[in-house]
């Protein structure tokens, strides 16, 4: 046999090795992640060596707890941030990731007035004004948006999640589980967020709660108009009887029809959402890079007598647009 055979027989075991051991290694890695998947947060804890109480006061530490501490007039604010952070499912209390994001526009702005001062800059009125504009982009904005992609993302499985875990909780019932064992299954097959979302709800159950407070407080810190009539179906037919699991069924099925017509929604309005993002994050993106790059290119126009309420126009017109935007886009089925 030739030297170019024998190359050749040594190349093709080489790249036969090399395929197999790619696909060994591609295969357990996508196993290992189904795994985690299929395993939620609580049960995670659990497995830990946790016990179910230990776990219910971790999972509780994310909750809402920054509109029970508010004054009247901030209460419905906060509220929705509370929302936002337990949509989010950061391991962080919501009033204290809401210090935290008050706060960095204010060091932000601090530090940019040292800057100035440093460079041998004047703070002028106007020089304020844009410090502060770009303080509350950068220290604001930044974390406000990355904290409503995460829980845009976070709800959107939700409600994915839903209809399944209505279908595993009427074949449960139809098992002959009643329905806190019907729930219970829930907090083992499904995956979070809404596996852990169904544990907790179990745990505050063994802890002493109503099983239809329990379900209303989820409901309440989702917002999700699904898990309501859930908990109002257990409710009416604790109260007058009936079938629930042909209820339950009936309802996963306008479940799906609903979020089947918002898929067709959001499909036929996609380009004007795509166009509200662009319209309402591009001139801060812009703004912004140009003002780490070339400060000067603001700075010096700052002095300007102009300047002041010219920018106090523009703030007004973006909020303008961006609230009209908003509403053109923000369609619900």
């Amino acid at each position: 046999m030739s030297d170019t055979w024998i190359k050749a027989l040594v190349l093709t075991c080489v790249f036969g090795a090399v395929l197999l051991a790619a696909e060994v290694l591609i295969r357990s890695f996508a196993e290992s992640r189904e795994h985690g998947k299929a395993i939620n947060f609580r049960l995670k804890l659990i497995g830990q060596g946790r016990t179910r109480g230990e776990a219910l006061t971790l999972l509780r530490e994310t909750r809402a707890n920054l509109a029970a501490h508010s004054p009247a007039f901030f209460a419905p604010m906060a509220r929705r941030f509370d929302r936002l952070v337990s949509s989010a499912r950061l391991p962080v209390a919501s009033a204290r990731l809401f210090l935290l994001v008050a706060l960095s526009p204010i060091l932000l702005f601090v530090i940019l007035i040292v800057l100035v001062l440093a460079s041998g800059g004047i703070i002028a009125p106007g020089r304020l004004l844009l410090l502060a504009a770009f303080a509350a982009a950068v220290g604001l904005g930044v974390p406000m948006m990355l904290l409503r992609f995460k829980a845009l993302r976070t709800r959107r499985k939700m409600q994915e999640q839903f209809p399944v875990a209505l279908d595993v909780f009427v074949r449960g019932l139809r098992a002959g589980h009643p329905v806190a064992a019907a729930l219970d299954l829930l907090t083992v097959e499904m995956p979070d967020p809404i596996g852990s979302e169904f544990g907790t709800v179990m745990d505050e159950v063994t802890y002493g709660a109503d099983l239809r407070d329990a379900l209303a407080d989820m409901a309440e810190r989702w917002d999700m108009e699904d898990i309501r009539m859930f908990v109002v179906s257990l409710a009416i037919q604790s109260e007058t009887g009936g079938n629930l699991a042909e209820i339950l069924e009936n309802l996963s099925k306008v479940i799906r029809d609903r979020a089947s017509m918002m898929m067709k929604v959001r499909a036929l309005s996609s380009e004007g959402r795509m166009t509200g993002i662009m319209l309402t994050g591009l001139p801060v993106f812009a703004f912004t890079l140009l003002f780490i790059t070339r400060p000067s290119f603001y700075l010096d126009v700052a002095d300007d007598p102009a300047f002041i309420p010219g920018f106090a126009v523009l703030l007004v017109l973006y909020v303008i647009g961006f609230v009209t935007i908003r509403r053109l886009v923000d369609l619900k089925v």
